[in-house]
C-alpha cells in the first residue's frame, strides 16, 4: 500500500468519524428540541390538550411528532393553522425554554421567525 493510499484511507475514516459526531450532535439536539416542544405544550395545555396537537398535526397537517425537530417551519406553519395568533406565544415559550435547556440566552430579533431562531440554534452547536 502507497503513502497516498493510507493517507487517502486515513482522511476518509477521520471524515466519517466527523460526519457521526456532527450527527451524534444534531440527534441530541433534536431529541432536546422535541422534549422541550413536549414539555412546553403540556405546561400549557396539560396532557391531554399537549396529545390533541400531537394528533392533530399528524393527521390533518401530516407531520409526526418526530419530524418536528427537523422541519420546525412545517410545525410553525401548523401551530399556527390551529391555535391562530396564540401560536406565537406558544413558540416563543418552546424557543425560551430550548435556548435555557442549552444555557442561552434567548432574545427576540426582528423579522425572525421561529424556523430562524432553530436553525441558528443548530449552526451554533456545530449542526
Amino acid at each position: 500500500m502507497t503513502a497516498q493510499h493510507t493517507l487517502e484511507k486515513s482522511s476518509d475514516l477521520s471524515s466519517m468519524k466527523r460526519k457521526d459526531k456532527v450527527s451524534k450532535r444534531v440527534e441530541r439536539l433534536d431529541d432536546l428540541m422535541l422534549n422541550v416542544v413536549d414539555k412546553t405544550l403540556k405546561h400549557i395545555f396539560r396532557e391531554s390538550g399537549a396529545t390533541l396537537i400531537h394528533d392533530y398535526l399528524e393527521n390533518n397537517c401530516h407531520l409526526k411528532r418526530e419530524e418536528i425537530a427537523e422541519k420546525p417551519e412545517v410545525f410553525s406553519a401548523d401551530l399556527r393553522k390551529l391555535l391562530k395568533s396564540g401560536a406565537v406565544v406558544v413558540e416563543r415559550m418552546i424557543l425560551k425554554n430550548f435556548y435555557s435547556e442549552l444555557h442561552l440566552k434567548y432574545e427576540e430579533k426582528q423579522g425572525y421567525e421561529f424556523q430562524d431562531y432553530i436553525k441558528e440554534l443548530k449552526e451554533k452547536c456545530g449542526c
